[in-house]
């Protein structure tokens, strides 16, 4: 069954999903594995491909396949890749810098979206009709994969480009928390008013992108989401692939709502070691409050970590219970370790992440974790009101 989109000049069809005892047992079927809704929308076309690493379509015997493989294998007229941050391949650091390349097996151009341009250029999508888009989002707001969504959808407005996003599951998708960003903390790692934790797939949030009004000069995108079959929100979905270098576990991916603040902090959360988002710390911090110790080393994806080779006192956090919030405590806690030595404990990048600057000055009033999401919840409700326009699963 097809359904009009509700926005004006967007066309998104949506396979609704009959759902019953047998169908609520089965496995979730990615977008991306549903060839035969989304071949023939690209067949006699020339398609752009927005991917990385993880862009692979599962297949018998545990075997994966990547997108493009399968494509080319399809005779789809494929003209160019777009990568997002980490690059192509899914091994470059956080915010490393990334140039446009040639893969040398299928003699693709790979354009960098996070370069030079971090949004494809005119020139880029000339004689392209048609943009694949299948990134693995981890659900959060400073995840830079949906400020990818925003500018690719944004560009292929302005060229008159239809966009097919493959959707997947969203790992943190069960909750939403966190503080909703204000605009004057706009950035590429956090360009919406919507909280930390969002509660929504990258298909989803592509329809609240367009219905918003979000892109530039009120654009609206024509887009077309092959949804995933037997998914809630409430799903248990572990990834089958990293999303990017450090998150290398379904507990760090977890751990990762709650950890990320700290990179605007004094403290490593465990780049350079073999257990990155499950573990912080830092030399600073006192050993007999935080009695776990590790050493950041160079490694792929964090050549030069926080404190690389300084011994850091901290917690272990991979035996922690599943969350299904944001846990402040760990921030609280680390913050009145340095105050009450007289170590500066943010940097410039918290306000950044955080989307505001009253959780730093809360912090630094003394207020617990529980007053701080407290103080939450009101925008939190209005978040959900606007969320529920464009949920396409449960």
């Amino acid at each position: 069954m097809i359904s009009k989109s509700m926005f004006k000049n967007t066309l998104l069809f949506i396979v609704f999903l009959t759902w019953g005892c047998q169908g609520q047992n089965s496995p979730i079927i990615l977008g991306i594995e549903q060839l035969d809704a989304y071949i023939p929308l690209l067949t006699g076309k020339a398609v752009g491909i927005v991917a990385n690493a993880s862009s692979v379509i599962p297949t018998e015997k545990e075997t994966k396949t990547h997108l493009i493989d399968s494509l080319l294998t399809k005779n789809i007229n494929i003209k160019a890749v777009f990568a997002p941050e980490h690059g192509f391949r899914g091994t470059a650091a956080n915010g490393a810098y990334i140039e446009d390349e040639v893969d040398p097996n299928t003699k693709l151009p790979i354009h960098s979206l996070h370069g030079k341009d971090i949004k494809p250029t005119p020139n880029q999508l000339s004689g392209i009709d048609l943009i694949l888009f299948d990134l693995q989002d981890v659900g959060l707001r400073f995840y830079t994969y949906i400020s990818t969504l925003h500018y690719v959808m944004e560009a292929c407005a302005e060229q008159g480009v239809s966009l097919v996003i493959l959707d997947r599951p969203n790992p943190n998708g069960h909750y939403i928390d966190g503080p909703i960003l204000e605009k004057e903390y706009q950035s590429f790692v956090g360009m919406h008013p919507v909280p930390i934790v969002y509660g929504m797939t990258i298909g989803e949030y592509a329809q609240m992108i367009n219905g918003q009004g979000w892109l530039k000069n009120g654009l609206i995108c024509d887009i077309t989401v092959i949804p995933l079959q037997y998914y809630t929100h409430q799903t248990r979905y572990d990834l089958p692939l990293r999303p990017s270098p450090n998150l290398r576990t379904a507990k760090s991916i977890n751990l990762y709502p709650s950890l990320c603040l700290f990179e605007g902090t004094d403290i490593s959360i465990g780049r350079g070691t073999d257990t990155p988002f499950e573990i912080f710390g830092s030399p600073s911090l006192s050993p007999e409050e935080f009695d776990f110790s590790f050493k950041p080393v160079s490694q792929q994806g964090a050549v030069n970590p926080p404190h690389l080779g300084k011994q850091c006192f901290g917690k272990d956090l991979s035996k922690t219970e599943d969350l299904s919030a944001i846990r402040l405590d760990w921030l609280v806690e680390t913050f009145k370790d340095y105050h009450k030595k007289g170590i500066p404990f943010f940097n410039n990048y918290f306000n950044k992440l955080a989307g505001n600057s009253g959780l730093r000055k809360s912090i630094e009033r003394g207020e617990s974790a529980q007053s701080i999401s407290a103080g939450w919840q009101e925008g939190l409700e209005r978040f959900k009101v606007i969320r529920s326009n464009y949920l396409i699963y449960n």
